[in-house]
């Protein structure tokens, strides 16, 4: 299927530069169909803002079908350009990674969703996904009622609670809290050898969905970190399991935002009446 992009400035409120947000938008393209609606997914990059392998990986995605709007996270502190995969550049992306309120990361995520369901060729229904820092907003966009799904890679910080200003984020309390209990699906894909994730880590997240009642599934692959990066990745890029893991990802929007199945009645996991 093919694509287009385009860009949208939106107004934040909170940034106190009064600089927009910029959000690129990555859209199925159907010659002849000029009214087609699609699903539409969040897609949240790492420390580095929409960089070439994040917009590949945007477009891959909206070549499936799906509506993508990838929101360049530090609006605060400088432009939309995507910071270099140097040392400088990850000094400055993990800076601003730990300077930026909570609240902001939240405002961007209501602003990315709220585009897409303004968009005409969205249908309003909504996932989310994102790696790295993106994994821990894709999780966090699931706090929308809106959102119907996320999958989250290698999403740092969850189990640290040490995001935004402070280092101090509120998303484990929120789980906690029953704000995914009884909501849409969840997906957490962790390598094993992610040092940014230790086993601990890991545990204590599945623990947490579990005992909240939330639907989630956690993903534990023999891969280290930033693995689906197909650039700059320091020799960690696994194309395989890339490709594997992706079609996984698109089962679960499929089923849950590509289908309009109408209201859910009972319980996900309620056991049938058979007479």
């Amino acid at each position: 299927m093919l694509i287009t992009k385009t860009i949208h400035d939106v107004p934040s409120k909170l940034n106190p530069n009064g600089r927009p947000i910029r959000i690129f938008v990555i859209a199925p393209n159907v010659p002849g169909y000029p009214n087609a609606k699609f699903p539409g997914v969040v897609c949240f990059s790492e420390i580095y803002q929409v960089t070439g392998p994040v917009e590949r990986f945007a477009g891959q995605i909206a070549s499936n079908g799906y509506v993508v709007a990838c929101p360049s996270t530090y609006h605060e502190f400088e432009g939309p350009e995507a910071l270099p995969y140097d040392a400088e550049g990850t000094d400055r992306g993990n800076r601003y990674k730990i300077e930026k309120e909570i609240a902001g990361y939240d405002e961007d995520a209501r602003l990315s969703i709220d585009l897409l369901t303004s968009l005409p060729n969205c249908n309003g229904r909504i996932a989310s996904t994102g790696m790295c820092l993106g994994g821990h907003l894709a999780f966090r966009a699931a706090f929308d009622r809106r959102v119907l799904s996320s999958v989250c890679f290698f999403a740092t910080d969850i189990h640290s609670a040490t995001l935004g200003k402070g280092k101090s984020d509120n998303t484990l309390i929120r789980v906690r809290n029953g704000e995914l209990t009884g909501r849409g699906e969840v997906v957490l894909i962790f390598g094993k050898q992610d040092t940014h994730v230790p086993r601990e880590g890991r545990d204590l997240i599945r623990k947490t969905l579990e005992d909240h009642n939330v639907t989630a599934t956690i993903l534990e692959v023999q891969a280290q970190h930033a693995f689906i990066r197909d650039e700059e990745s320091k020799g960690r890029w696994d194309a395989a399991l890339t490709r594997s893991i992706f079609n996984f990802m698109l089962e679960v929007f499929e089923r849950t935002v590509g289908r309009d199945l109408g209201e859910r009645v009972g319980e996900i996991g309620e056991p049938e009446h058979v007479c």
